[in-house]
């Protein structure tokens, strides 16, 4: 197939289960078929078919759009995908009214190509395809690592590479600036299977790298860290920065919820962090190469008001 036609693997071979593949005339039942030179291959690609998922009204704050993606900043609080347990109110629901018509088609279906996921209790920036030839070159480019993915967290601990118990930690190692790097292995948690944990053999490959921004707190109770990925599994950050001893702030998952002392903050900061809602995670910087024009996009989205709001409460002298 010529590469304009933005027809992946898969779905040419539902194309080819679906009837709409011949040679020299005969429908071609069987993505195995041998074919030879000289033969004549009809590839019928039909209109996009509406979606089965209902568009529903949702407000979006959409940071760029043109006619082939979408970036938004995802609000905490808001799945991205529809699914057993969330089959409405989630942002896929929201661009298919936004979107409407703009919808060219994505794998055959007239719906929003997601490429990458955050999770339902981060916010932050998450770019969406509106046509086939944007999910393809999108997804090509997540495939290589080369997105600029930076987050904000709020930690327990300090991070910091001259703590003598984190260079002890397995997976864990420095770079130069401050920077502490992460490095294992990750796969669902052997007993529950909503988790995910650092495993040695096996799993997926995953990298993080953090930098403490600002600390807060005498000695440091709590740190604001830039982390950035070089591959993007699921709950990467919350895993590794709880691996290296240093959960987020809220992450009810991956034991963040961790007792600050409250002579060490001012008052009411120690209390606040306690009780914030959620992982303190946010997506604040995306970056990468337009997948139709080549043009190099990048965005930055502030923090969230909760995370703003507890940062300043963190700020206030210890009295």
């Amino acid at each position: 197939m010529p590469e304009e036609a933005n027809l992946s693997r898969s779905r040419l071979a539902k194309l080819i289960a679906d009837g709409q593949v011949s040679r020299d005339g005969k429908v071609l039942d069987s993505p195995k078929a041998r074919v030879e030179a000289g033969d004549l291959i009809q590839v019928i690609v039909p209109e996009a078919e509406e979606t089965h998922m209902r568009p529903e009204a949702i407000a979006l704050e959409v940071v760029w759009e043109d006619t082939d993606l979408i970036v938004v900043n995802k609000p905490a609080g808001m799945v991205v995908h529809p699914a057993p347990g969330t089959p409405s109110g989630t942002l896929v629901n929201a661009l298919l009214a936004h979107c409407g018509d703009d919808l060219s088609g994505v794998g055959g279906e007239k719906r929003p190509g997601i490429v990458h996921r955050i999770d339902k209790d981060t916010s932050g920036l998450l770019v969406v395809a509106k046509s086939d030839a944007a999910h393809h070159g999108l997804a090509a480019q997540f495939e290589k690592h080369t997105v600029e993915r930076h987050y904000m967290a709020l930690v327990h601990g300090v991070p910091d590479m001259a703590d003598p118990r984190l260079k002890g930690v397995k997976g864990v190692s420095f770079e130069q600036g401050g920077i502490v790097k992460i490095q294992t292995q990750l796969a669902r948690h052997k007993t529950d299977r909503q988790k995910q944990a650092v495993v040695w053999s096996g799993g997926r490959h995953a990298v993080t790298r953090a930098r403490p921004v600002e600390t807060f707190g005498s000695p440091g109770m709590i740190t604001l860290v830039d982390c950035w990925l070089e591959t993007g599994r699921t709950h990467q950050i919350r895993v590794h920065m709880a691996h290296a001893g240093h959960g987020l702030v809220g992450d009810q998952t991956y034991g963040g919820r961790r007792r600050v002392s409250e002579k060490a903050l001012a008052p009411g900061a120690a209390e606040a962090a306690m009780a914030f809602p959620r992982q303190a995670l946010h997506a604040a910087t995306l970056g990468f190469t337009h997948p139709v024009s080549g043009e190099p996009l990048r965005f930055e989205a502030r923090l969230p008001g909760d995370m703003a709001g507890l940062i300043e409460l963190l700020r206030e002298p210890v009295q």
